[in-house]
């Protein structure tokens, strides 16, 4: 086949077709039980904004996922760093924006640097292990902000406008997560440190005998995640102002749903950043988009649980699928 009709029908076939054609079947019929859904003064930029700090999440957590492993503690590093956002421009007035994010990507990297190494060094189940970090570093945040709390007042107000700037109708929040997305996506697609990170997620031993720097991978992996997670705290501040000690509890569950339901597959070694970032959208559409159906918080949430559900079943169904063929293509040879 041609390169372009190559690429035509790997489309085609791809699971992030068919999500993101869910996604616009529920737009479509949110707009169509209530026309303010999409086309309301506020519609339309909702749509792009509410789900870019998830998306961030979603883009590091996915990485991770891929060398079959996950990070639970985004949700608590998130709530460090927005607060650190807060604390930063409460107790150093003048200090530079760049400046902040940085100490917040900074902060986020150190802390999932924390995690890859004594997942990669101490080989404890990443599961485990962010568990454990999860607990810890919201416990550091409830001792660290108690019951103080950042308010809009506190900070600087071209800070506050990153949250509801818009660039030819797109939201300034939303073009930082796109910008994100497409980067980590072209690495993974095409260098080799990214197609590392998806043989890892194959077959962990067989990447460690073929010599392939595995430690060093997923370090790198979880650094990411971190950072991530860092930016996501920043720009939270941000878009909302507030910052207490609750913030980014249970995000951290999304951001797994959503790199799952965007066909990462949960065991590692395939799926892109690209599906992740549409299961964000999905998951933050079919949150807004159900109650304004009259549909109630039970059946919202039993949505989520069976598209997630439906998505690692799939997965299981193709792995299978795809083994008998690499059989029946050995058996043939």
């Amino acid at each position: 086949m041609s390169p372009t009709r190559r690429a035509l029908t790997t489309v085609l076939r791809s699971r992030e077709l068919s999500i993101f054609l869910v996604l616009v079947a529920v737009v479509v019929l949110a707009t169509t039980k209530n026309n303010s859904f999409l086309f309301s003064s506020d519609g339309w930029r909702n749509f792009l904004l509410n789900p870019s700090i998830l998306v961030l999440l979603a883009v590091g957590q996915g990485v991770v996922i891929i060398t079959r492993n996950v990070d639970l503690s985004v949700g608590s590093v998130m709530a460090l760093t927005a607060y650190l956002t807060g604390r930063l421009f409460v107790d150093h007035p003048g200090l530079p924006i760049v400046a902040v994010i940085a100490a917040c990507l900074l902060l986020g990297a150190v802390l999932g640097l924390v995690n890859g190494i004594l997942v990669a060094y101490g080989k404890v189940p990443a599961l485990v292990i962010t568990l454990g970090t999860l607990y810890i570093y919201r416990g550091i945040m409830l001792t660290w902000a108690g019951s103080d709390r950042i308010n809009a007042g506190d900070l600087p107000r071209e800070f506050l406008r990153l949250g509801t700037r818009s660039v030819l109708g797109v939201p300034m929040l939303t073009i930082v997560a796109v910008v994100v997305l497409a980067v980590v996506g072209y690495y993974l697609h095409t260098a080799r440190g990214g197609r590392e990170l998806y043989a890892i997620g194959s077959d962990p031993d067989a990447a460690v005998l073929y010599g392939l720097p595995v430690r060093r991978r997923l370090l790198a992996a979880f650094v990411l995640s971190g950072a991530l997670a860092g930016l996501a705290g920043a720009l939270y501040t941000a878009r909302y102002g507030t910052v207490s000690s609750g913030v980014g509890s249970g995000i951290e569950l999304q951001a797994v749903a959503a790199a799952v339901i965007g066909g990462i597959a949960i065991f590692g070694g395939s799926g892109t950043v690209w599906g992740a970032a549409i299961g964000a959208f999905l998951l933050v559409t079919i949150n807004r988009a159900l109650p304004s159906l009259g549909i109630e918080d039970f059946w919202q949430r039993a949505v989520v649980g069976a598209l997630i559900l439906g998505a690692i079943v799939l997965d299981r169904v193709l792995a299978t699928r795809q083994a008998r063929k690499l059989a029946e293509s050995r058996d043939r040879s």
